[in-house]
């Protein structure tokens, strides 16, 4: 008795294709966790910042400490605004809708030299 004949794939298998799309998107996926981690902990370091810093402001008599103090936290809060709006605007989530608008647009310009040249 022959053993039964195991099914073959069908030519042109996407599946490997299929497990490459999934791999890239389970990393997209944990890129967008770590970066959706990063701002949340900017976030709450912000505010950490902005408490201490009402806390020093509402000492009526400030010390060349308490001044020295202001100005680092002022420093780090400028650098966590830059850090959370630079996870906002990257070239990763900018790259697709720039290369749709080159593509898109350059099929605008050449139409527009055709319908010119019937036109003309």
């Amino acid at each position: 008795m022959k053993p039964p004949k195991q099914p073959q794939p069908p030519a042109g298998n996407p599946e490997p294709e299929f497990e490459q799309e999934l791999e890239e998107v389970e990393r997209s996926l944990l890129s967008l966790k770590e970066r959706y981690n990063q701002i949340q902990s900017d976030r709450e370091q912000k505010a950490q910042w902005q408490q201490r810093r009402r806390e020093l402001q509402q000492n009526k008599y400030p010390t060349p400490e308490i001044k020295a103090e202001l100005r680092h936290i002022k420093q780090q809060l400028e650098m966590l605004e830059i850090n959370l709006e630079s996870q906002l605007f990257s070239w990763g989530s900018l790259k697709k809708p720039f290369w749709q608008a080159v593509r898109f647009g350059g099929m605008g310009v050449i139409i527009g030299w055709i319908l010119k040249s019937c036109a003309g």
